[in-house]
């Protein structure tokens, strides 16, 4: 099973990958009359047990819970957010940890940095120009012209070497999914932090988040 954040746009290509490769997905959204259930038709249901495709109406909290009840073997985070980060702040009653930024932020390039503030730096190799749709992530940059000199994961492995980074594994053009296991990696890692730095990032993009426990 996996599942997919989110029915737009991008919701709806996971769903037409997904549905090429004959995978079993559950598609959550805050809105049940979504694209994705109109599009595809999709039965709503809280009980996957079956194989088959399904919608579930329901909001992040409710794919912290799906996560530990499925075991999914991909995560499609289609919406603009941090989803790993977001989904341990619910799990873990985090508080951004604002001074952790100013230990990383040295050990980056300017040029890649994207926004950087509130616990929070948000990076990218194509700062200033519009990435193309379905972009394969080559070395040089279809956008910009400029050649990568690494990948976005190595360069935030060197800037925060006690993060865990997660990958955005690339599924398709211009789509990332999260593997299922590395999450529950993650979550069990950060379980055992009172203060901690989670990353996540493809070849091009990637953001940190640092968060502290509630009273500490």
């Amino acid at each position: 099973m996996n599942i997919i954040i989110g029915g737009g746009k991008y919701g709806c290509k996971a769903v037409e990958l997904l549905r090429k490769n004959h995978e079993d997905f559950v598609v959550i959204d805050t809105d049940p009359n979504c694209q994705a259930v109109k599009r595809f038709n999709l039965k709503s249901s809280v009980n996957f047990d079956e194989r088959g495709e399904y919608f579930l109406h329901g909001d992040l909290s409710t794919v912290v819970e799906l996560v530990e009840k499925l075991k999914p073997e991909y995560i499609f985070p289609t919406a603009p957010v941090h989803i790993a980060a977001d989904m341990a702040q619910i799990k873990f009653q985090l508080v951004p940890w604002r001074e952790a930024i100013n230990t990383i932020l040295p050990r980056l390039p300017h040029s890649v940095i994207l926004i950087a503030g509130k616990g929070k730096i948000i990076l990218s190799f194509n700062r200033d120009h519009e990435c193309v749709d379905n972009c394969s992530m080559p070395e040089t940059c279809p956008s910009s012209g400029i050649k990568k000199p690494c990948t976005m994961t190595k360069l935030m492995q060197y800037a925060s070497p006690e993060a865990f980074i997660l990958l955005s594994h690339s599924m398709a053009p211009g789509m990332g999914a999260l593997k299922g296991a590395e999450l529950q990696s993650f979550f069990s890692w950060a379980k055992t932090k009172d203060k901690f730095v989670v990353g996540t990032s493809c070849d091009c993009h990637g953001v940190f988040s640092a968060f502290k426990k509630v009273n500490h």
